[in-house]
Parts: C-alpha cells; sequence; structure tokens
C-alpha cells in the first residue's frame, strides 16, 4: 500500500518590533503600516513590541532588555518569526538569530516579498529580482551559520570563505545578466517614448503614496482593467493606456509604482526607469487618501521621493480621493499643486472634474491658430486633430479655415507662422 504524503503550508506567525527614537516620529503609524505590509504578505501580526531608545542599538537593534520581552511574547503567543520596521545590518540580522533561534526579517525583505508576489510583466520581474540580489549580496554574511568563517591567518581560508565568494561572484554575474536585459527594455521604452514626442502625444503620470487609488483612476478613465485591491502595493507595475479626453484631445496616462515611507533604496534603485516615466511626463496627476489621517505626511513623503529622482518644475493636479469616507469636511491644501480636486474615484465622483482640468492644463501648453490650409495639406488637420484641440473648421473654396489648439512642437513641424 503506498503512503500518503501531506503537505501543509505553515502559516507565518511574526511579532513586529519597532524603535521610537523622539516623541515626534511617526513609529507608530510605521509600525500600523508595516502590520499592513505583513498581512499583505500572507503573514500574520501576533503582537507588537515598539521601544523607546535615543538611537538603534548596533547589535540588536532594540535593547537587550526588549529581547527579553521579544523571546516571551513569542512564547505566549506561538509566533515563529520577527519583522523590524527599519533595514536590519547582517549584524543585527544575526545577533537576533541567535538570541531569538527564530526566522528575523525586517521591512525591506518584506516589501521585496510582496513586491515578488505582484510583479507580473517581465520587466518588474527583473526590477524585482535585481532589488533582491542587491539586498542579499550585502548580507551575505549575515544569512545562516553555513557560510561563517574560519580564524584569519595566512593558509586559512576555508570553505566558508570560499562560499561566501562563490556566492558573490554568482549574485554579481546575475545583476549584470538582469542588467543587461533591462537595458534592453529601457532601449525599448526610449524608442516609444521618442515616438511618442514626435507625435506630441501628451503624457500624463499618474503618482501616489502606496494605496490611494492610482490604478482605480486609470480604470475609470480609460476603461482598462487593471486589479483595484483595498492591499498596499496591490498592483506593481507600469501601466499605460490612452485616455480620450472630452474634447477629442488624446492624452497617454501612465500608472507608476506606489511610494511608501521608508522605500528601501535598492527598490528606488532598481524601479528608476519605472518610475522616470513620471519624469518624462508632460503632467502628474498626484492621488492622495484623503481618508487616510497621514495624508500630510504621505503627500511630504511622494514629493521628497519625486525630487530624489529628479522630477520637478511639471505641472500637478492633486487629487484628494476617497471622500466618500470622510466623516467629516476637512481642510485639505496641496501648495505644490497648480490645480486641486475633491473626489472619490471608486464611485466616479470628481472624474470629470479630472478631465477638464486635464484640459486646462493642455490647453496652456498650446499656440492657438487661425490657418488656412489648401485642400493638399488636408492630412496636417488630422495631424492637429489627433495632437491638438480643433475647434472649428470651414471648408472654402481655396482651402479649410481651421481654428484649434497644438502643440507649440507641432505648430513649428507645420511651419505656421504667427
Amino acid at each position: 500500500m503506498s503512503e500518503i504524503y501531506v503537505i501543509e503550508e505553515v502559516r507565518e506567525i511574526l511579532i513586529l518590533v519597532g524603535i521610537s527614537v523622539n516623541e515626534n516620529d511617526d513609529a507608530l503609524d510605521s509600525m500600523e503600516e508595516l502590520k499592513e505590509l505583513v498581512r499583505t504578505a500572507g503573514a500574520e501580526v501576533a503582537g507588537v513590541v515598539l521601544q523607546n531608545r535615543d538611537r538603534v542599538h548596533s547589535g540588536t537593534y532594540v535593547g537587550k532588555g526588549k529581547v527579553e520581552e521579544i523571546r516571551e511574547k513569542m512564547e505566549q503567543t506561538g509566533a515563529n518569526g520577527i519583522v523590524c520596521d527599519d533595514e536590519l545590518s547582517p549584524a543585527q540580522m544575526k545577533n537576533l538569530e541567535d538570541e531569538l533561534n527564530c526566522k528575523v526579517m525586517d521591512r525591506t525583505l518584506v516589501i521585496l516579498d510582496i513586491f515578488a508576489r505582484h510583479a507580473r510583466t517581465s520587466e518588474g520581474k527583473i526590477q524585482v529580482e535585481m532589488a533582491q540580489l542587491k539586498y542579499r549580496r550585502t548580507r551575505l554574511t549575515g544569512f545562516g551559520r553555513s557560510m561563517s568563517r574560519l580564524g584569519g591567518g595566512i593558509g586559512t581560508r576555508g570553505p566558508g570563505e570560499t562560499k561566501l565568494e562563490t556566492d558573490r561572484r554568482q549574485i554579481n554575474a546575475r545583476i549584470a545578466q538582469l542588467r543587461s536585459e533591462l537595458e534592453a527594455i529601457i532601449r525599448h521604452r526610449e524608442v516609444a517614448r521618442n515616438r511618442r514626442r514626435q507625435q506630441s502625444i501628451p503624457v500624463v503620470a499618474v503618482v501616489g503614496y502606496t494605496n490611494a487609488g492610482k490604478s482605480t483612476l486609470l480604470n475609470r478613465l480609460t476603461g482598462a482593467d487593471i486589479l483595484e485591491e483595498d492591499k498596499l502595493f496591490a498592483t506593481l507595475d507600469a501601466t499605460t493606456r490612452k485616455l480620450v479626453l472630452p474634447d477629442k484631445q488624446e492624452a497617454l496616462l501612465t500608472d507608476t509604482v506606489g511610494f511608501i515611507r521608508k522605500l528601501p533604496h535598492h527598490l528606488v534603485e532598481a524601479f528608476r526607469s519605472t518610475l522616470e516615466e513620471a519624469k518624462y511626463a508632460d503632467i502628474l496627476i498626484h492621488v492622495v487618501d484623503a481618508s487616510n489621517p497621514q495624508w500630510e505626511k504621505h503627500m511630504h513623503i511622494v514629493y521628497e521621493t519625486l525630487h530624489e529622482l529628479g522630477i520637478e518644475q511639471k505641472p500637478i493636479i492633486t487629487l484628494f480621493n476617497k471622500q466618500d469616507l470622510l466623516g467629516q469636511e476637512e481642510i485639505l491644501r496641496d501648495f505644490a499643486a497648480d490645480k486641486t480636486i475633491k473626489c472619490a474615484v471608486g464611485k466616479n465622483i470628481g472624474t470629470d472634474a479630472v478631465c477638464e482640468a486635464l484640459e486646462e492644463i493642455l490647453r496652456e501648453s498650446k499656440a492657438y491658430i487661425e490657418e488656412l490650409f489648401p485642400y493638399a495639406k488636408a492630412g496636417d488637420i488630422a495631424r492637429i486633430r489627433k495632437s491638438g484641440e480643433l475647434i472649428s473648421e470651414e471648408y472654402r473654396e481655396d482651402g479649410i479655415f481651421v481654428k484649434a489648439y497644438l502643440p507649440k512642437r507641432l505648430k513649428a513641424e507645420l511651419e505656421i507662422g504667427g
């Protein structure tokens, strides 16, 4: 009789650990966000340990007394691992593993895991794997006792050292291969970007904190079918769709990866090519979850990240989203925005105002013309209709008289004076 094997997936039950270095920091909010990240990654939160300290302990992240408290809480709750709210050094990770004899993770590792789950396109998968490898490379000495080294001295390099060198070489080789594949994708995107520029099609990039409603906005405005979930990083891969505004102007609407506090530098670097879609955009739509008590902090993080990426001096439309979830009227301001709109995109409230704001900003960047086109150049009017805003056309004996707004680049290409 053949034996039957039952394989059960072990659900991770975790204790969250954080540090508060002063009264004015956002440690509590950061821990709440970490709780959502852990749940999104598929684990269960058994408890929270937050320590007030002047600075992070260099050896074990928290002090020795808190390590004992964590051990007791793990025994009480049956937890099998911990997650620290900051990125741990290899030494901190190894010391905590030795002290607690359990799986130790940090915020970066959880975010990387979520990204790995949600990446769908080949580019997204490449970027996530690169970030994972860069994170692992800096921590080779911290993972597992099998990588421990022998004592120092001439002629004492043992298998542990060899294992480290082999792992590091393999990781570097894989990163180089992934970087080559990513560069090919970036070159293809640059070709597409130049083609759009030649066709004078404006690009609108949607940015914002994770779970603010960016994907929902793209779906409502363009009829796209992107996953909408009330989870952090529910969608990861950048998506571009054509948007036809009420005045028949065409634009490309691009979603970008959501921002978050303490976004790992590995991810900022790996997703730089995707985030640069915002850098080359003509307009930014900044989506803010107005129902979140930390909306101002989230706005600051978004602008901080955009500044880090060199994305500045662009027209910004800020959407204070999820108005339907607000219990009372709140004063909502964004002094960095050219226009602000209160909306509830999920309920399709305020989307018309978004389109009107886009039309106004696009019109401001265009030149107004009144021009007579010979019938031989009727094709030029088709270009105006596609890339500009055709107000009227009158068919006369000597040609077609047109009133329109059109991109200044197109005006120069069509050699229209005035």
